[in-house]
């Protein structure tokens, strides 16, 4: 594997390690039980809030930092950036207490938006490291080599639970953070030459930004895949974010057992993100986006059902054979459409369309979750985004193979 590839690879094998513990299965418990107190959804509400603000910003600043990376030549200052500011976001919660709602609102804020904007220049990187054959696999491999990160992060994570040192988990996420991004920092490649001046490439990164999102707008076929991103992406944001606060409130998992059942997740989310890695680019990542979301909408309303551990272990177990899936055919679905020098301009748009999904998805969730005193009817809207966002994707064209059937690579 290509060094630029491998440390393109770890660093996601890296900040896997924020996704898994942080915005998935101990923080989210934590701050909704310990730090604000759950009983009657309150948690919950704090917590979708948190979360929707955060992706706010990030989708509304995603294409204009996008074009500044792009004629500025700051992609990779502004990633390294972004990821110095959720670390040390994240290393700081460890001084949260019981009671501490507020600060913990405003630290996991901004380390939300340091691992979600910085993505924005971590993905504009694929077009640069990979050539068109391979970028399905490549990004396959992304996911795949982090969701070893996060299994790796919640096996340290359930060393300190049975330590009784929980809190020791966020710093410890934040080491793991800084030491696995270190290659990606080092050798992805520089930006080159001296580019434009920042006020200059602000204002030029803004109109083709503006430009660009009419273009996209004339473009029916764009059109409709990023409408179909943004709805199906909301169901994936929202049950990253809550999924863990589920199993937990809803069905009693111990923070021991909310970790075990991660680890089997990621284990087959791992297995199959790279059993679908080389099907994005012999089948094409429309097939295989479909195959996931049909998968995905079986198991959000399974989950409707589910009464008992063993019940959703199984059922997700099932959900993380997609969970890479997904997430890497959409990547490089669209990445067949983005013309060579404006890979973080257009995909400052890819995240605008991401995020601002993730934006509703949480209060959604939240707000349906206290309004019922329960958690049941706010996981059937989840399966709503999934099959609307189906029918949608099912009519977009494009997403074909990337190489013929007939040729070995």
């Amino acid at each position: 594997m290509d060094r630029k590839v491998l440390s393109w690879c770890l660093f996601d094998f890296a900040n896997s390690s924020y996704s898994a513990v942080i915005s998935a299965v101990l923080f989210p418990v934590y701050y909704t039980s310990v730090i604000v107190g759950n009983g009657t959804g309150q948690g919950d509400v704090w917590w979708g809030k948190a979360i929707s603000v955060s992706m706010a910003f990030v989708a509304v600043s995603s294409p204009l930092l996008g074009g500044i990376a792009d004629y500025a030549r700051l992609r990779k200052r502004l990633l390294v950036s972004y990821t110095l500011l959720c670390i040390g976001a994240v290393a700081a919660l460890f001084s949260l207490r019981p009671g501490m709602a507020v600060e913990g609102f405003f630290l996991i804020v901004l380390a939300n938006i340091g691992l979600e904007g910085g993505l924005v220049f971590y993905n504009a990187f694929l077009p640069e490291i990979a050539e068109p054959a391979y970028r399905g696999r490549v990004s396959a491999w992304g996911y795949g080599i982090g969701y070893a990160g996060s299994i790796l992060s919640l096996l340290i994570a359930l060393f300190l639970v049975k330590a009784e040192l929980l809190p020791l988990a966020w710093p410890m996420v934040a080491l793991f953070f800084a030491l696995f991004s270190l290659p990606a920092f080092f050798l992805l490649p520089g930006d080159q030459g001296r580019g434009e001046g920042f006020v200059r490439a602000s204002l030029k990164g803004l109109r083709q930004t503006m430009r660009l999102l009419s273009r996209i707008g004339a473009d029916r076929e764009r059109r409709k895949f990023l409408l179909a991103y943004f709805v199906y992406e909301d169901g994936v944001n929202t049950v990253i974010v809550f999924s863990s606060i589920f199993a937990a409130t809803t069905l009693h998992f111990s923070p021991e057992g909310l970790i075990l059942l991660y680890l089997v997740v990621q284990c087959t989310a791992l297995a199959g993100a790279f059993l679908m890695a080389r099907p994005i680019d012999f089948w094409g990542p429309r097939k295989v986006l479909l195959f996931s979301l049909v998968l995905w909408t079986t198991v959000a309303a399974a989950a409707f059902f589910v009464q008992g551990k063993t019940q959703f272990l199984l059922v997700a177990s099932v959900a993380g054979l997609g969970l890479g899936t997904v997430q890497a055919s959409s990547r490089a679905f669209y990445a067949q459409y983005i013309p060579k020098g404006r890979e973080a301009e257009y995909f400052g748009v890819f995240s605008l369309a991401g995020k601002s999904s993730a934006v509703i998805g949480p209060l959604v969730f939240g707000y349906i979750s206290s309004s019922f005193g329960s958690q049941r009817p706010a996981v059937l809207s989840v399966a709503l985004f999934f099959l609307i966002g189906l029918a949608l994707i099912g009519r977009v064209r494009g997403g074909g193979p990337n190489v013929r059937p007939d040729v070995e690579r």
